[in-house]
């Protein structure tokens, strides 16, 4: 019953993941810069973390593991973020679900460049399917109104920094509760977004005469996307292998195109169904074949090791 639990709730952390994509890409650039919402995403993130945090046993961080907790922050919170939001205001909502997808192949790579996991014939046969999959996306796959490649290479630059952080925030789990690290990640990212030059100065051009309903989307992102989704992760982790809620992931592209035609029906969001196209379709299949095979041999060797 509580693994039927934990599969819900990882579920329903990629539908607001996956809703996020379309909603988001309504609010900018019309009503918020990327920077903006960037800012007020981390801000709302971080001071909701911190309540959550008073209330629980303080944990005491060594000075040795602020600089990873910096990098962290760098990382996981503002550079993926930054690029994120300013490929998502550039490409389309379909193509972020797409690409956020190789995200765990990213993070197989990396295991392999700096955690000196081996990589098998068949892993690196994966990589490299996904990786020209990745690229046929990136370079061909602008078939829509809304398609840019530069959108995508930001939204490409962000999977791989979050890749990064995965791997970078991997030993502060084991030595911290996951609450500790990830508020502090957030207090270092939101240091970080300060002081990127453009989003104060995004700031106060800004205009907070906002309606309603946009401002309902922003406290998704800040509540839904943000905090309820990391509480939600963690229910998922207590009873499920890390392995089975980042596969989790593979539904995103799938929930995004969903959400894309709902809230174009409802009228919640601009019309983004011109993005997707037969051709999009064999990229998606491509990733997905090739993630898939780095993932396989992985598990068919811990067998062999166990």
């Amino acid at each position: 019953m509580k693994e039927s639990k934990a599969h819900l709730s990882l579920l329903f952390v990629n539908v607001l993941y996956g809703a996020s994509h379309v909603l988001a890409k309504g609010i900018m650039p019309i009503f918020l810069s990327p920077n903006v919402f960037i800012l007020l995403r981390v801000v709302g993130a971080s001071i909701l973390f911190w309540s959550v945090l008073f209330f629980i046993p303080r944990e005491k961080i060594k000075t040795s593991d602020l600089m990873r907790l910096g990098c962290c922050g760098l990382f996981g919170v503002a550079i993926n973020q930054l690029c994120f939001f300013h490929g998502l205001s550039l490409s389309s909502s379909i193509n972020s679900g797409i690409i956020m997808a190789l995200n765990p192949l990213m993070v197989l790579v990396l295991s392999y460049l700096f955690m000196r996991d081996k990589p098998t014939l068949v892993n690196s046969l994966g990589i490299f399917v996904g990786a020209v999959g990745a690229i046929l996306l990136t370079w061909k796959g602008a078939t829509g109104s809304t398609d840019s490649w530069k959108g995508d290479l930001f939204l490409f630059v962000n999977a791989l920094s979050y890749a990064i952080y995965l791997i970078l925030a991997k030993p502060l789990m084991q030595r911290y509760k996951p609450l500790t690290v990830i508020t502090w990640v957030f207090s270092f990212g939101l240091l970080f977004v300060i002081l990127f030059p453009p989003t104060m100065t995004d700031l106060i051009d800004t205009s907070f005469d906002i309606p309603g309903l946009i401002w309902l989307k922003i406290c998704y992102v800040i509540v839904g996307v943000t905090f309820l989704t990391y509480l939600l992760t963690m229910y998922g982790l207590k009873f499920l292998p890390a392995s089975v809620a980042s596969a989790y992931i593979y539904t995103q592209p799938i929930l995004v195109i969903a959400f894309t035609f709902l809230f174009a029906k409802l009228n919640w969001s601009e019309d983004y169904r011109d993005s997707l196209s037969f051709e999009k379709i064999g990229y998606m299949l491509i990733i997905f074949v090739g993630v898939y095979l780095s993932s396989l041999k992985i598990k068919n060797s811990r067998k062999k090791h166990e």
